[in-house]
Order: structure tokens, then C-alpha cells, then sequence
């Protein structure tokens, strides 16, 4: 079958807060439509720092929203952050690929802070050198427990974990998709889950910086419960502005301005990390996108931080979606959820 297409994978984007789950079909001129969409809650004790904890909670979480959103497409995409991965550009003498292939896990061991024999390792050539110079290469480390882990709680749902990505990358392949790549502007994408913000900064058309900062969403709600008393759930709800126990939007946002200039402080290490090594002088744009980002005014504080244009990502701006298949008020709710989501579900299998 020698024009066989690629088949298409369901993205699933497993978060310590929820479970997001994202299915397109590929169209004419790289364009998406939108299938099936969902989002699952699950128990905070289940992922911790991006760590599986209790596997049985995450199963059942996949498989009720699987179950909800009638998803038949077997073949599942993954993604994983944290401390457990590693990516590096790195410089190596120009060598052909099948040289490369072979001696690619002796150099990573330079780079990669784990026992290489403890890691998947996966590589790309960014900058191709001519012979007797240097190529740029993209190295990537993700620990094989993590992987395995996350591979075997889809596998357990009774799918097939037929990708794993980074969690930068499905952010930079969502961004894309949506709104193109502009060589001439630098763009900070800022993705906020519940434990960790994923920052990917584009510059000429590509990925330049990385980085996954232990600070999220999370920090908004323990503020919250500490505030005014409340449990966990509560705070959540709270956050999200439903009334909880009298208090107000009004009320409450002294406390998460606070957390906003956390928010804030954080990227700006970020930033300067950045613009020290690499050598760039400004960011033109921040795009915010996860659930953390719809809290109340975080761009507002963003904007007056960094005297930047500051916007949150619709991840599906370029997107079509069929009002019969997702609701379109739940979709606009939740959409810079499903960021991650839709990085992954653009992606094929085999690639």
C-alpha cells in the first residue's frame, strides 16, 4: 500500500488536574477538524510533580473519558514534562545520519544527567553543517520509567500508546498549526497546568528556549484554601467563579493578584535566563494557554510585567469544529485547556 495514509491519533493529555482527550481529522491544505473533545477531573493525589502515583485513579479516568466522548480510534498520543526530561541543542561535527545514529547515545551521555542506560533518547537535526563544520542537533531524555508509565496507564484503558511527546513541543505544534510561524518575531508560548508551566520560546520560525517551571495552577488554590479556610475542592471551585461560602470574584482577587505576581516573577527569571544565553534582546509576544491561564486578570498583570502584548491561545482558531459533535460554549470554556491536546492530535502515527 504504497500511498497508504498516515493514520491520524486521538491526543491525550494527561495533567495532574485532568485528563484532557482531543481527536481531529487531518484536511485539505494542512487543515484540522475538530471530532471529539473531553475533559475528565482527576484526583489530585493521582499525579503528583508529573509523577503517576496512583495508576487505578488515572486508568479509570481515561477510560470514563474515553467512554463519554465515544472515541473508537485506538492508537493514542502522550505527552511528558518535568524534571525527568531533558532537551538540549547541542553542536556536533557534521556527520552523516547513519553515522550520527550510532554514536548519538555516546555524546548525549555529556549532556543528559541521568545513567544513559535509564533513558529513551530521540534526536533531530535542526541545523544541517557542511563537511569540517558543526550541525545543530536537538537532543531529547525522557527517563524510562516516566515513559513506561505513562504508556501503561493508556495501554490499561485498553489503547495503544502509539506516540510520546514533550509537552513544549505538542505546544509549539497546537501554536502552529492555529496561528503559522512569523520568522521575524519572537513568541514566548506559556502553557500553565496545575503543577507546571511548560515555556517555549519561537524565534525564526523555531524552537529556541524550553523550559518547565514546578509552578502552576496549584498555587492559586492552596492560596485560596489558606485565605479563606476552605478544602481543596472548594478552592477549585472558587478559582474557577462559583460562589463558594459567600465569597465573591470581587473578594478574592487580592489573593489571586498575588499569585499573578508570582506568576510573573517566575517568567521573568525565565525570560532573562533567555535573553543571557541566547543572546536576544527582546520577546515580541507572550501567549498564555492551560487552565492557569484563564485565571481572572493573570494577563492584565502579565502585560503591565513585561510591557508586552499578552493573548491567550484559542487552539482552535484554525480549527473547525462541528456544533453537533462539542458544544461550542464548553468548547470556548475550556478551550486553552486542550492546548497540549491539540499539539498531540496533529500528529500521526509513525512519525
Amino acid at each position: 500500500m504504497l500511498f497508504r495514509k498516515a493514520k491520524n491519533l486521538v491526543g491525550l493529555d494527561i495533567g495532574s488536574s485532568a485528563v484532557k482527550l482531543v481527536e481531529l481529522r487531518a484536511g485539505k491544505e494542512g487543515k484540522f477538524q475538530l471530532v471529539r473533545a473531553g475533559l475528565e477531573s482527576l484526583s489530585p493525589e493521582a499525579i503528583v510533580d508529573g509523577a503517576i502515583m496512583d495508576s487505578s485513579l488515572v486508568v479509570e479516568t481515561i477510560t470514563r473519558l474515553l467512554a463519554s466522548t465515544g472515541v473508537k480510534n485506538p492508537n493514542v498520543a502522550v505527552s511528558v514534562s518535568g524534571h525527568s526530561v531533558i532537551v538540549k541543542k547541542i553542536q556536533l561535527p557534521t556527520m552523516p545520519e547513519d553515522e550520527l545514529s550510532e554514536s548519538i547515545r555516546w555524546e548525549a551521555e555529556q549532556y543528559v544527567p541521568f545513567d544513559i542506560n535509564d533513558v529513551y533518547l530521540d534526536y533531530v537535526v535542526l541545523e544541517p553543517g557542511a563537511p569540517g563544520e558543526t550541525m545543530g542537533v536537538l537532543l531529547v531524555a525522557a527517563k524510562k520509567e516516566k515513559v513506561d508509565d505513562y504508556k501503561n496507564v493508556v495501554t490499561q484503558a485498553g489503547r495503544t500508546p502509539g506516540l510520546v511527546d514533550v509537552d513544549v513541543f505538542a505546544l509549539q505544534n497546537c501554536y502552529e498549526v492555529n496561528y503559522g510561524l512569523d520568522p521575524t518575531r519572537v513568541v514566548a508560548l506559556v502553557n500553565i497546568g496545575a503543577s507546571v508551566m511548560n515555556v517555549n520560546i519561537l524565534a525564526g520560525g523555531q524552537t529556541v528556549f524550553w523550559r518547565d517551571i514546578t509552578f502552576g495552577g496549584n498555587q492559586f488554590t492552596d492560596a485560596l484554601q489558606k485565605a479563606f479556610s476552605l478544602n481543596f475542592e472548594q478552592a477549585e471551585a472558587l478559582k474557577r467563579g462559583e460562589p463558594v461560602g459567600g465569597q465573591s470574584a470581587q473578594s478574592i482577587q487580592p489573593v489571586l493578584t498575588g499569585v499573578c505576581e508570582d506568576v510573573a516573577g517566575e517568567l521573568q527569571k525565565t525570560i532573562d535566563f533567555f535573553h543571557a544565553t541566547s543572546g536576544s534582546d527582546k520577546v515580541d509576544t507572550i501567549v498564555l494557554s492551560g487552565g492557569g491561564s484563564r485565571v481572572a486578570h493573570l494577563d492584565e498583570v502579565l502585560k503591565e510585567k513585561f510591557g508586552l502584548p499578552v493573548e491567550i491561545m484559542n487552539p482552535f482558531r484554525s480549527v473547525t469544529a462541528d456544533d453537533r459533535a462539542v458544544d461550542p460554549a464548553w468548547l470556548s470554556e475550556n478551550g486553552p485547556s486542550l492546548a497540549i491536546g491539540v499539539g498531540l492530535a496533529v500528529r500521526k502515527l509513525g512519525e
